[in-house]
């Protein structure tokens, strides 16, 4: 059936967008010597760059264009944009320099942070099951706190910075494509971006690129590209695919990035981690089983609804 066939392809594009993600790690590593600083910053211009060739080649350069008359739209991308390139800052320094477990605990309690957010900025009222989620998620950070001997800065940084991320994305609507948006918010960071290489180059060491190597200086370049095609995946598998299953496969990203950090990397675990991380997942499974239960029982009270109580168009 049709219906089936997209939603094989929304599945596929959903899970090869966090699997991307998911190894983002493995790139960064490769690009060592270049620090957090560099490599975020080309980053910033090779996706800029990336994102306008996307643009004129899909011709959508017109309702991009358009975005840049809406003062709403751009003071939303500025403060996105400063959110992501924190958020991106922190997740580069992470995976170079061996805290991947710790930036994958950031994406697992991602989805509690976003509810929160809800309840403070939208006055959105919770569930049992989101409260009970909720509660088991500040236990889980009090245990880790414990054990680390301090709170897990980087887990809240990233999980935070992306958090305010998408309820900005979520202010912006349906007008900002995934591209349009990008663009926006890495032309606003270009700027900053172009500083920050100077000062890399004049006080920080000197820049890496073009010196280490034509492997390096491939992989480097490559940034834009490894940054937007995710994200544009991320938007195909978007549209055909309900929320509910997109909500289950993001935890495909930071699952990956656990394993790497432990396996790979052989990163420590002391007890206290795995209990944290176990009272995290804990509350992704409630999390995922009440958004599941509610969306039956939804579904169950439409199709419930008298046909007499529908209200009939008329001309």
């Amino acid at each position: 059936m049709p219906e089936n066939r997209l939603s094989s392809s929304g599945l596929a594009l959903a899970v090869s967008a966090y699997g991307l993600w998911g190894f983002l790690p493995i790139y960064f590593l490769l690009l060592s010597p270049s620090g957090a600083l560099e490599i975020v910053a080309w980053r910033v211009v090779l996706s800029l760059v990336f994102c306008l060739v996307l643009l004129l080649l899909t011709r959508a350069f017109p309702a991009f264009a358009a975005l840049l008359r809406d003062r709403r739209i751009m003071l939303l991308s500025l403060v996105a944009g400063i959110l992501i390139a924190i958020n991106w800052l922190v997740y580069v320094y992470a995976s170079t320099n061996g805290f991947v477990v710790e930036a994958a605990l950031g994406y697992f309690i991602n989805p509690i942070v976003s509810i929160a957010l809800g309840v403070l900025f939208l006055r959105e009222r919770l569930r049992i099951g989101q409260w009970v989620a909720v509660g088991i998620s500040v236990v889980a950070v009090l245990v880790l706190a414990i054990g680390y001997g301090q709170p897990p800065y980087i887990s809240l940084a990233l999980a935070f910075s992306f958090g305010l991320y998408g309820f900005l994305k979520n202010r912006m609507g349906g007008r900002v494509s995934a591209v349009g948006g990008l663009t926006l918010e890495t032309a606003w960071l270009v700027p900053a971006a172009i500083g920050a290489l100077v000062w890399v180059q004049l006080a920080g060491g000197g820049i890496t690129a073009g010196q280490e190597g034509l492997a390096h200086g491939v992989l480097l370049s490559l940034a834009g590209v490894v940054t937007a095609v995710p994200l544009l995946l991320f938007a195909a598998a978007a549209r055909r695919l309900p929320l509910s299953v997109m909500g289950f496969i993001q935890y495909f990203a930071p699952l990956l990035q656990f394993v790497f950090g432990v396996a790979v990397l052989q990163e420590p675990m002391p007890l206290e981690r795995w209990i944290g991380f176990a009272l995290v997942w804990l509350a992704l499974i409630v999390l995922s089983t009440e958004a599941v239960v509610q969306r039956r029982r939804a579904i169950r009270e439409r199709r419930a609804v008298p046909l007499d109580t529908v209200p009939v168009q008329t001309v």
